[in-house]
């Protein structure tokens, strides 16, 4: 989709959207006692004993309303029943460039103040019992703003960040095609020989991103390095033989995150087959997506495939039921099947069970699940199964036990790290929408 059609059809989405967001924070007001909300998108921060500045990360409380990411010390001024406020930060600067005026579909939702300092905010508090969120600063003591981030206000908000709007949909599907782009060119890259980190320039020069306009750190593992689940490294050297690649990449579209992640063979051989059956099992997965869903059970589906790709591929021998339930599985699929997705990488109240803030346990032995609500339309979330060669991992399982692996077949496959297919997807009434395979067949 080319810029201007996707500006216009979030033209069209935005006032829903704006209209969802004030009802959501007007029922969490009335509900916790408050007549008005300031919300700060949070101010930059210099490194110790340095004079530069950290990468500014806007809150997402901010960035919920309006697609403002890059412009710190900026409030928006919320009263129920009135146009909400935004006080834009752009002061008289000639050492650093300003932030340009505020443009876009969204610009006429809100009665815009400019502050040339942040102390200029303070004039336009309003008065009665105003609740704060975002970044506290200690200079708003004397605000009128006290008892920042109440946890009940908070609660409600994150518990309704669940629901997606179809603008915010919007946005993830541009993430997922902006990503999608990257992915095409960091395969492509890979097949030429190029090394971690010169596949990391290609992915950010593809995405036109910046590396702080990063969702979240590339993870470019080669080898053994994608048994680490975080891989952050990215050698700058060409190794001398590489068996396989696995990116994890996303990108952020007006604050937006895609998270995906792909697995590449550099031969067409054994480790390329089970490539292609987590591969197959991934979307079958995708496709049982459905409204209420209990995301718990979904993530115990997956062990139970992956134990059945486990056993086709002669790594173990033993059911899928028993390689479940003594274990086996964990050792070669440690993390959990997705999380929420939206304004953070990891959106918040995946363990919600209600406003309230009371929380969904996760299943017993699966500690590292980010989700185990039950799903309903409009939640977005990665499904992102994966079976790894992780070598602390292998080795505790052999010395807890050890029965029901091929010990030969598992360490021939130390050398590939691991398998891990990921994609973002919306539940939706009649069947799920996969963004990414939607991205990646757009072209």
């Amino acid at each position: 989709m080319n810029r201007s059609v996707s500006q216009d059809k979030l033209a069209s989405l935005y006032p829903a959207h704006l209209a969802t967001m004030k009802s959501r924070h007007d029922a969490a007001l009335e509900s916790t006692g408050y007549d008005h909300i300031v919300i700060f998108g949070g101010s930059e921060h210099i490194a110790f004993l340095d004079d530069n500045a950290y990468p500014f990360r806007v809150s997402p409380l901010f960035k919920a309303w309006l697609p403002v990411t890059d412009n710190p010390n900026c409030f928006i001024v919320h009263t129920p029943g009135k146009r909400p406020q935004l006080l834009y930060f752009q002061p008289v600067d000639y050492w650093y460039k300003p932030a340009e005026d505020p443009e876009g579909y969204w610009v006429g939702e809100f009665d815009l103040h400019r502050l040339a300092k942040l102390e200029d905010a303070k004039a336009f508090i309003p008065s009665g019992r105003v609740a704060f969120a975002g970044e506290w600063d200690p200079s708003f003591g004397n605000w009128n703003l006290t008892n920042p981030n109440p946890q009940p206000l908070i609660n409600r908000l994150h518990y309704d960040r669940a629901w997606k709007t179809e603008y915010e949909i919007e946005c993830m599907r541009q993430a997922n095609l902006l990503a999608a782009r990257g992915h095409r060119a960091a395969e492509r890259a890979f097949r030429e020989g190029a090394s971690e980190y010169e596949i990391h320039l290609q992915y950010m020069r593809a995405t036109n991103h910046k590396e702080a306009e990063l969702p979240y750190g590339n993870i470019i593992a080669f080898n053994e390095h994608a048994a680490v689940l975080h891989y952050q490294h990215q050698e700058r050297e060409r190794p001398k033989d590489v068996h396989s690649f696995l990116i994890d990449a996303g990108a952020t579209f007006h604050g937006y995150a895609s998270d995906i992640t792909r697995t590449w063979s550099k031969e067409n051989d054994e480790f390329a087959e089970l490539i292609a059956s987590v591969d197959a099992y991934q979307q079958e997965l995708c496709a049982a997506v459905r409204p209420g869903l209990d995301y718990r059970e979904f993530h115990l589906l997956a062990h139970r495939k992956a134990a059945e790709t486990l056993k086709k591929h002669g790594f173990i021998t033993v059911g899928a039921d028993e390689a479940v339930e003594t274990g086996i599985t964990s050792a070669f699929f440690p993390h959990g099947l997705g999380h929420y997705i939206g304004l953070q990488v990891h959106d918040v109240g995946g363990f919600m069970s209600d406003t309230e803030g009371n929380t969904i346990d996760k299943p017993e032995g699966h500690p590292y699940l980010r989700l185990t609500r039950v799903v309903e339309p409009g939640h977005v979330f990665t499904v992102e199964p994966g079976i790894y060669f992780i070598g602390s991992l292998l080795e505790e399982l052999k010395n807890r036990d050890g029965k029901g692996v091929e010990w030969a077949k598992v360490d021939a496959f130390r050398k590939y790290g691991g398998v891990r297919i990921e994609d973002d997807v919306v539940v939706r009434e009649e069947r799920p929408e996969n963004l990414t395979r939607a991205a990646f067949a757009a072209g």
